[in-house]
């Protein structure tokens, strides 16, 4: 990375820890061996797996058996939503979930459509109202019925921080006999989550957005009461109960393990350093720029994520303010969606304009982050901002 580039992206990934990495190194090099292998070598692949996976469910709540590896969450996200509705026991052909989530599960839910079920996409509560970001409770709670497969809703939105009331949905699943999926792409790592205290019963989560490596993931499959079952994605060698085949990514399990303890660990502290830098970030942009302002919850609120701020800069277009600050890392979007030249469809659920939707960037503040960096960030801006409205 260059030494100049200050990283405002950490909702779209995040930095890999060089704790992790070196453990992560340390497998490749050492523990090379398939864990499915039944020599020592392969064994002790086996036991690297089983205690990263403690670690991972320890955190998480949940037993170690509940715990299936998958490439991140996009994966987790597919097994969860089409290996239950698609499931050949499966007879409810209804999906309910928000408008506001990402498009790992927006789009299995439009290809769920276009097979016969019947999908409700509810609306949130716009930017003027207090509740701004949160689904819509009565329409929501309305729409779960006794024909409903499987509820999506996601912790934490990746563009606006808000925070979602899980159990209150959870409560009106469970009452009428669906299940409920969470994308907790953005929560697991930055907050806790722990399933002993909400009723989920399958999350989805990604290593590399807390500082561990990409291409590993979990999806948690709760064995409660309510059986949940899942027709596979991955088919082929009988890994992970048949749920998901294929080699273990050992050395990215292991590299998870170690991210999750970390964050964990520093948890505490990475929030309240996440809020005040993101609030001085926010402060030294509101000052030097008429008009500017904030998407999603305020600031102070606690449905929000410490880290996230999502900015409205009025008259220009944000890609050409995020092209002309000059090395600061941030987003006019979700990271998937950068080639998509639509606005933001979160903005637009919440009210925003097309024009303001365009005018706006998301940073993600990091625990890697300095006060310096912050500074340095808000001089770059506020130029580029200068010289954008100067060159429209």
């Amino acid at each position: 990375m260059p030494d100049d580039l200050i990283f405002l992206d950490n909702h779209s990934t995040t930095p890999c820890d060089r704790r992790v990495a070196e453990a992560v190194r340390d497998v490749l090099v050492n523990d090379f061996a398939n864990a499915s292998s039944q020599h020592s070598m392969g064994h002790a692949a086996q036991q690297l797996v089983q205690r990263a996976t403690e670690m991972i469910a320890m955190t998480l709540g949940v037993p170690p058996a509940e715990v299936v590896y998958t490439s991140g969450a996009t994966e987790s996200n597919m097994l969860a939503i089409h290996g239950v509705c698609l499931h050949p026991r499966q007879r409810r052909r209804k999906v309910v979930t928000a408008v506001t989530e990402h498009a790992a599960v927006l789009e299995p839910m439009q290809r769920l459509a276009a097979n016969g079920f019947d999908v409700i996409t509810v609306p949130v509560h716009p930017q003027d109202s207090p509740d701004v970001g949160h689904v819509v409770s009565d329409l929501l709670l309305a729409a779960i019925d006794d024909q409903t497969a499987l509820v999506s809703m996601m912790w934490a939105n990746n563009e606006i921080g808000t925070l979602q009331p899980l159990q209150m949905i959870a409560d009106r699943c469970h009452a009428v006999g669906a299940l409920l999926h969470c994308d907790a792409t953005q929560a697991v790592g930055r907050l806790p989550v722990d399933l002993q205290q909400v009723d989920i019963d399958l999350l989805s989560a990604s290593a590399h957005k807390f500082y561990g490596p990409k291409g590993v993931g979990v999806l948690i499959i709760r064995q409660s009461a309510r059986r949940v079952r899942l027709r596979p994605l991955i088919e082929g060698g009988g890994q992970q109960h048949g749920l998901r085949g294929g080699t273990l990514n050992v050395a990215g399990i292991v590299g998870m393990g170690k991210a999750i303890e970390i964050a964990t660990e520093s948890m505490d502290d990475a929030r309240r350093r996440e809020r005040t830098l993101r609030d001085q970030l926010w402060l030294r942009l509101r000052d030097a720029i008429p008009n500017v302002s904030c998407n999603g919850q305020p600031l102070e609120s606690s449905y929000r994520l410490e880290g996230n701020l999502n900015v409205c800069f009025p008259g220009v277009d944000g890609e050409a303010l995020m092209l002309a600050a000059a090395n600061v890392a941030c987003s006019s979007g979700a990271a998937c969606s950068s080639a998509d030249p639509k606005p933001s469809h979160v903005l637009l659920a919440i009210g925003r304009t097309e024009a303001e939707a365009r005018s706006s960037l998301r940073f993600g503040i990091g625990r890697m982050n300095t006060s310096d960096q912050i500074d340095q960030a808000a001089d770059r801006i506020v130029a580029a901002y200068q010289q954008v409205r100067q060159l429209g």
